[in-house]
């Protein structure tokens, strides 16, 4: 789908965060040569149980905090990998505020600007992980509002998620393009009713679950075009 048909009427574009804009394994890869051969599988297994527990309390009914839920997911990988060092546990965590945007996320997001069509994050993480995720990349400038599942209390792809932002930037849902990298939450969004563009970074396999993107890419740089913002 790397060469989908152009979309008309857009008037927003809304991103997922962590994986999207920002690469989740960087928080490992600041301090790889600590963690040494189990640096990957650490970083792999702790997103899978950050991503697992966020489906499973709002299953529970038992929403909790985005940081407090990353923290767990990541004792949960030390302990499964026999990792026994509460200095690194910090450090790794201080690390999820300061991750890394991918590379063409700056020049993507600029387009847009230019282009004037409004830009915003929606995201399972808590409105302080964002602020500081947005301040660390420098992407202040782009994006506004960021929107935090904090406020419906329940995580991704629940439907009162994707509303927030059909609220807040006050267009219908299939006026916006949603992006984002996580297959499941690309098909949520699809679901919702959203446009969207599933930014497949790892080379997945479509998801066998109700909501078909619009379109494949393999990264963010094919947006601007895709939506007509150039």
């Amino acid at each position: 789908m790397s060469n989908a048909t152009p979309i008309e009427g857009i008037k927003a574009c809304v991103f997922d965060a962590y994986g999207t804009l920002f690469d989740v394994h960087s928080a490992v890869g600041k301090h790889r040569s600590r963690l040494g051969e189990k640096a990957d599988a650490v970083s792999g297994q702790w997103r899978t149980k950050q991503l697992e527990y966020t489906w499973l309390r709002s299953l529970m009914g038992s929403y909790k905090d985005f940081w407090e839920v990353t923290a767990d997911a990541l004792d949960y990988a030390l302990e499964s990998h026999g990792v026994d060092d509460q200095t690194l546990r910090q450090d790794l965590l201080q690390a999820y505020l300061q991750l890394d945007a991918y590379p063409e996320v700056h020049g993507t997001l600029a387009i847009m600007r230019d282009a004037g069509i409004p830009c915003c994050i929606l995201t399972n993480g808590s409105p302080d992980m964002i602020a500081a995720a947005v301040a660390s990349a420098k992407l202040d400038e782009y994006l506004e509002p960021s929107l935090s599942v904090a406020s419906v209390g329940v995580f991704k792809p629940d439907a009162s998620v994707y509303q927030l932002a059909v609220d807040a930037l006050g267009v219908e849902k299939n006026q916006i393009c949603f992006q984002s990298s996580n297959a499941w939450d690309a098909a949520g969004a699809a679901h919702f009713g959203f446009r969207v563009a599933w930014i497949n970074r790892f080379g997945q396999k479509p998801e066998r679950l109700p909501g078909i993107p619009d379109a494949e890419f393999k990264d963010l740089s094919a947006l601007p075009k895709f939506i007509g913002a150039q």
